[in-house]
């Protein structure tokens, strides 16, 4: 039986969370499946380059497509707050608004990409061997950056509305559609990079459309053009909102730009690659941790809005405990079979020789990432910009950028690898210093309230 909003507060959050996390993870779960068989086909059939530039162009769009992405986000916190104090005509401006700015904002930064995607793909790491694969692989993916933008934007407000199996569907559509079109235009077609460029953009495009159908048939929120204003208050509330998920995967894509460079110098075009399968299996792996994300987010939003802060409490240790221990069988499972993994995406006898020791290191902290995760998506969820802001930034911003520059410099590519664990260890102090101050205020604002 599908969830409704007001389930959000109502139902046993035990069962809740399970309702609203397992098809967010299964989604997310596809998403990653489909970028690890992209890197596998473009690997194993065009080579260790293309991997290497691949990994430099993915996070020049996905910076620009985050914008939807952080959109949806921020609006969804502001949505389920809405939804959770009953104002409807607020909920429904919210996603107005929402779509209107993912628009407007992702078309100009693709504007803007194509005009200097010299300078860009330059900037994000695009050098001597890596450059002209790069070109090859960033125009057709580039293009169709306002569709995943849209898409990103949409599932987060699938899913405030409590419709997480429409959201699993969103993120599962285009991984079938990648992965068939790899096939053709890679192997049976030949176009190379371009090829999977081209299956990527039709990929977004097929994800967007089924977006669009939900919104017109199934969705809670209808609107019409008499929601299509902006707002400024809303608007404003979103970007403080959005500004924390934007930041993020800013600072994310400056540690792209800083690990390419570093990577390149210390290693060449090989060391990039191994850090293009790391990454992979970094996004891959967290699935369930980040399905369990998702289906807090909109428990977390909408009780917190209700004023139910017990609920919210239950659902933050709920999701820790499960998010940790699923995080702990993914390390086991990668401490033991990080080699066998490797020679999956290539069969570069270097690549194979240097990766899995890295891997091993990379995944070292992971058994308590949840703790850093989960607690800034709380800060999210209750519309605390700053805090979510402060602790979403502190692994990549204020640990791995400082450390990834210091540590090479005494041990090399080793130190590359070894910033990975030291910054979730930090993160995660920080967060979880920040997260037991909150409950214990919370839990005694709502014993006041009773008393």
């Amino acid at each position: 039986m599908a969830v409704t909003a007001e389930d959000l507060g109502s139902q046993d959050i035990r069962k809740l969370l399970i309702k609203q996390a397992v098809p967010s993870s299964i989604g997310v779960l596809f998403m990653s499946v489909n970028i690890l068989i992209d890197t596998i086909f473009v690997g194993q059939w065009i080579g260790s380059l293309a991997i290497a530039a691949v990994t430099v162009v993915l996070p020049i769009t996905f910076l620009i497509s985050s914008l939807g992405m952080a959109i949806g986000v921020g609006g969804g916190s502001v949505l389920s707050r809405a939804l959770g104090a009953n104002d409807t005509e607020k909920a429904k401006n919210t996603f107005a608004n929402q779509i209107m700015m993912t628009l407007l904002l992702s078309l100009i930064f693709v504007i803007l990409g194509i005009f200097f995607s010299d300078e860009m793909l330059a900037l994000f790491g695009a050098e001597g061997a890596i450059i002209k694969p790069a070109e090859e692989f960033f125009f057709p993916i580039i293009i169709s950056v306002p569709f995943l933008g849209l898409c990103m934007m949409g599932n987060n407000i699938i899913r405030a509305e409590g419709k997480a199996k429409f959201a699993m569907v969103a993120m599962i559509i285009p991984a079938f559609i990648n992965i068939i079109l790899d096939v053709v235009f890679i192997k049976f077609m030949n176009l190379g990079l371009f090829g999977a460029a081209l299956a990527t953009a039709l990929s977004y495009f097929s994800c967007f459309l089924f977006v669009l159908w939900f919104f017109l048939y199934r969705s809670e929120l209808k609107l019409t053009a008499k929601y299509f204003k902006f707002k400024l208050p809303i608007v404003k509330e979103i970007s403080e909102l959005s500004f924390v998920t934007f930041s993020r995967q800013g600072v994310v894509s400056i540690l792209s730009i800083i690990l390419n460079h570093t990577l390149y110098t210390y290693g060449g075009e090989h060391s990039v690659a191994i850090y293009g399968i790391i990454s992979r299996m970094l996004m891959f792996a967290v699935f369930p941790i980040l399905g369990i994300t998702q289906g807090f987010l909109p428990i977390a939003g909408y009780n917190y809005g209700a004023g139910n802060h017990q609920r919210v409490k239950e659902s933050v240790v709920l999701s820790i405990k499960y998010a940790a221990f699923l995080a702990t069988v993914i390390f086991i499972f990668i401490l033991i079979f990080a080699k066998s993994i490797v020679t999956v995406f290539t069969t570069d006898e270097l690549v194979i020789a240097q990766t899995p020791d890295a891997l091993r290191w990379v995944f070292a902290a992971s058994p308590i990432i949840a703790i850093q995760l989960i607690g800034a998506a709380y800060f999210q969820a209750a519309g605390n910009a700053k805090k979510a802001l402060l602790l979403t930034l502190s692994k990549q911003g204020f640990f791995l950028i400082p450390l990834v520059l210091i540590l090479p410099k005494f041990l090399g590519i080793f130190g590359v690898w070894i910033a990975f664990p030291i910054a979730d260890v930090l993160s995660t102090i920080l967060t979880g210093y920040f997260l037991k101050k909150e409950m214990k205020i919370k839990m005694i604002q709502t014993t006041d309230g009773i008393l």
